[in-house]
């Protein structure tokens, strides 16, 4: 029975493993659509394209996303707004934001 639980455990810490690594493809893909998108302004098509092949809705399945339309939209959506994703990731963006929309609803209330 331990041996069951210990196989169990592994096999779950090894599959979190293999998502986190396509986490990481999904993330590095992004990046590259972004540089496309300031050097040749259109990247938010090559993402679109990427997430749309069989390659990419692979990938993003074993990342374990949903590889749907409206996963697309949102990776798009992402790519246009042209900020990197070790940048959108940080603590300090975070805070940025989250002042940012602050202010927002501030200044509407």
């Amino acid at each position: 029975m331990v041996d069951f639980v210990d196989g169990t455990a592994f096999n779950h810490e090894q599959g979190q493993r293999s998502r986190k690594l396509f986490a990481a493809v999904v993330l590095a893909a992004l990046d590259d659509a972004i540089a496309d998108d300031k050097k040749y302004g259109n990247g938010p098509e090559q993402i679109a394209r990427w997430a749309r092949s069989r390659d990419g809705r692979e990938v993003l399945s074993c990342a374990g996303i949903d590889p749907n339309e409206r996963v697309v939209k949102g990776l798009m959506e992402f790519v246009s707004k042209g900020v990197r994703t070790s940048v959108a990731l940080s603590r300090e963006e975070s805070e940025r934001r989250h002042a940012m929309e602050d202010m927002e609803h501030a200044e509407a209330a």
